[in-house]
């Protein structure tokens, strides 16, 4: 509902009346903004419409990057876009927010929610991560079970996207939406695979180095059953060549655990292509759970792994 500065009720009051919707007509509205202060000045109450103004003006601009096929701006994007004081622009972004239209999955990063997801009150982060990402100026690429899950290998969908980052980040939330981050200092140098999405393309590990990291961040895939059970749908995705090439930039633990749990799944081509590799590399027997005890636990020299827990794929 529009709002209106009060019936005058002195003639000082009806000039700066006047002189205010002087300014709305001319679209001057910082001079408008002045000229209600002079009026609250006077000790009268004013309660402007400039709000509203400045409000539909926030929402053709959203409206307008949406139908040029732009779903995400920042906060200073809509400070020179939209008309209005950096104050006013952000209570009519709260009330888009308030109403569903945008959401802000980062601080001063915003989405554009179409109708189709209001139900999540966000994006689907599969739509925003890679604009997130170069705003923010990082490297990145989805990972683990999330790119699993596109590589056609998700035994359950993941709960969160997971994007692989260069640095430690706090999960972003947003209403019904989650992205959790891990770190991996060296990510610049593995190979990633780029997908079409509805709002670009998103950077994804290869098949090759999600198999290598699953078994190098299993409490990031739902522990080891998980990952065997994940590895056994990923296998049909991978390729012995690139498997090699990818398990030279990671270490050769990971590498060593990966084999077992090939051989475990059944996949033997796999596993034979990894042995070599692990023959010429690994120096010393490794855990194949880091956290638990190895005590009176099997080795396997085919592997030089510690077989200190059982592994129970789901059939």
């Amino acid at each position: 509902m529009a709002r209106v500065v009060p019936a005058a009720t002195t003639p000082r009051i009806q000039f700066l009346q006047n002189t205010a919707h002087k300014f709305i007509f001319e679209k001057n509205c910082n001079a408008y903004s002045s000229a209600c202060e002079a009026i609250l000045a006077s000790a009268e109450p004013c309660v402007t419409f400039l709000e509203d103004r400045i409000g539909m003006r926030a929402r053709e601009y959203t409206q307008d990057l949406a139908s040029n096929g732009c779903h995400h701006f920042t906060t200073a994007d809509a400070f020179e876009a939209v008309e209005g004081t950096p104050p006013a622009v952000r209570a009519q972004l709260r009330r888009l927010k308030k109403q569903g239209l945008i959401a802000e999955p980062a601080r001063s990063f915003h989405v554009i929610v179409p109708p189709e997801y209001k139900r999540l009150g966000c994006l689907p982060a599969d739509q925003f991560i890679d604009q997130l990402m170069q705003i923010w100026g990082e490297p990145y690429y989805v990972a683990l079970l999330s790119a699993a899950e596109r590589h056609g290998a998700a035994h359950q969908r993941p709960q969160a996207s997971q994007v692989m980052v260069t640095k430690s980040r706090r999960a972003l939330e947003c209403h019904q939406v989650r992205v959790e981050f891990i770190a991996r200092v060296d990510l610049e140098n593995m190979p990633v695979t780029r997908f079409n999405t509805l709002r670009g393309t998103l950077r994804y590990s290869t098949p090759e180095v999600t198999a290598l990291e699953l078994v190098g961040y299993p409490n990031h895939a739902g522990g080891l059953d998980n990952v065997a059970t994940v590895l056994s749908e990923l296998a049909e995705e991978m390729a012995t060549d690139k498997l090699i090439e990818a398990a030279r930039l990671c270490s050769v633990s990971w590498s060593q655990r990966l084999g077992y749990l090939l051989e475990l799944v059944e996949q033997g081509e796999l596993a034979q292509a990894l042995a070599p590799f692990v023959r010429e590399h690994a120096r010393s027997y490794t855990p194949l759970r880091r956290a638990a005890s190895i005590a009176g636990a099997k080795r396997n020299p085919s592997w030089k792994l510690i077989v200190n827990v059982k592994v129970e794929p789901d059939e």
